[in-house]
């Protein structure tokens, strides 16, 4: 299986450029591509944004559309398939599930795709598993990453900067998006490595693993 995955941010790409091969193994091949940024899914489907606008959600009815007539393509012994990795961020899962499934149902042919999405943010995933912020982090406040509910609407990345940066997230935030976006990118180069993908505490990984794991015909690490 080869799968091509779209992610809003560099972080995100650093992050499953470690992942997945713990996942899915050596056998499959795959391409991250990263976005600068989640945007919004635009009203007209139909409608060409401008390619060079790198907004991931902005470009998805085009990038969908160009996959299914791309994929359909290929020798019928070679499978491939999008896997859309964002942000819930505040939206309504339901109704942002619902958009997804709308722009996938509108293209023709349709490429197998599948929407993960990270609740609240991606470092609900690293928060799921504390031994590898511990490992990658070992002065990590215990007493912040014992309290963080999986999966929870809490302020992801401000929770783990208050367990793993000096002064926590209102000093990050002080700095600006920039400097947020930097250690972001930090979290992702030094707590993936230590990530045991077949224990995770966050349900949107799990999902996300399973995923992989279906269109890899259930091979793991």
């Amino acid at each position: 299986m080869h799968f091509e995955i779209l992610v809003e941010d560099q972080s995100g790409k650093k992050a499953l450029d470690i992942l997945v091969p713990k996942i899915v193994g050596a056998d499959h091949t795959y391409n991250v591509h990263p976005y600068k940024g989640i945007g919004r899914i635009p009203k007209n489907l139909g409608s060409n944004n401008n390619a060079n606008k790198r907004i991931l959600l902005d470009q998805l009815p085009r990038l969908l559309r160009g996959y299914g007539k791309a994929f359909a393509n290929y020798p019928a012994d070679y499978s491939a398939a999008v896997i859309l990795v964002c942000d819930l961020d505040d939206k309504c899962l339901k109704e942002f599930r619902e958009e997804l499934i709308s722009i996938f149902e509108s293209c023709n042919p349709q490429p197998e795709t599948r929407f993960c999405i990270a609740i609240e943010e991606g470092e609900a995933w690293f928060l799921g598993d504390i031994q590898a912020i511990k490992a990658a982090y070992p002065r990590a406040k215990d007493a912040v990453l014992n309290k963080y509910v999986n999966d929870s609407i809490c302020g992801t990345w401000e929770r783990l900067a208050d367990a793993v940066y000096p002064g926590g997230a209102a000093v990050l935030a002080s700095k600006g998006w920039q400097a947020v976006g930097i250690e972001k990118s930090q979290w992702s180069e030094q707590i993936s490595p230590h990530m045991d993908t077949s224990n995770n505490a966050s349900p949107s990984f799990v999902y996300f693993r399973q995923k992989l794991l279906e269109l890899a015909g259930g091979e793991g690490d």
